[in-house]
């Protein structure tokens, strides 16, 4: 398996598991929702990126600058390694290897 699609699947279930974890500590139902359903996507399109289709690579990527940016600006204000740094270079990870995968 491809390393960019290890990369969105460990990405997918690190978001929904954040997204559980966010719930269970602080009672968000954002965190639970948004992490759920990021997570469950960027799952979804590893499978499609596993299949050989550039719509996971897409998905993922779109996916991932999303969520980059997203934590990007709370760990500017936060400075929190967890989960704000963590889904940032997991973020640049995904993109990075997802992106030099569509370059091919």
């Amino acid at each position: 398996m491809a390393i960019s699609v290890l990369l969105v699947l460990f990405f997918g279930a690190f978001s929904l598991i954040g997204g559980v974890i966010g719930y269970v500590k602080a009672k968000s139902k954002a965190s639970l929702i948004a992490g759920a359903v990021s997570g469950l996507i960027l799952l979804v399109a590893a499978h499609w990126m596993h299949r050989g289709s550039e719509m996971g690579s897409v998905v993922s990527l779109i996916v991932a600058l999303l969520l980059g940016g997203r934590f990007l600006g709370t760990f500017f204000k936060t400075r929190r390694i967890m989960p704000d740094l963590i889904m940032i270079l997991f973020s640049t990870a995904v993109f990075v290897s997802v992106g030099l995968r569509l370059l091919q």
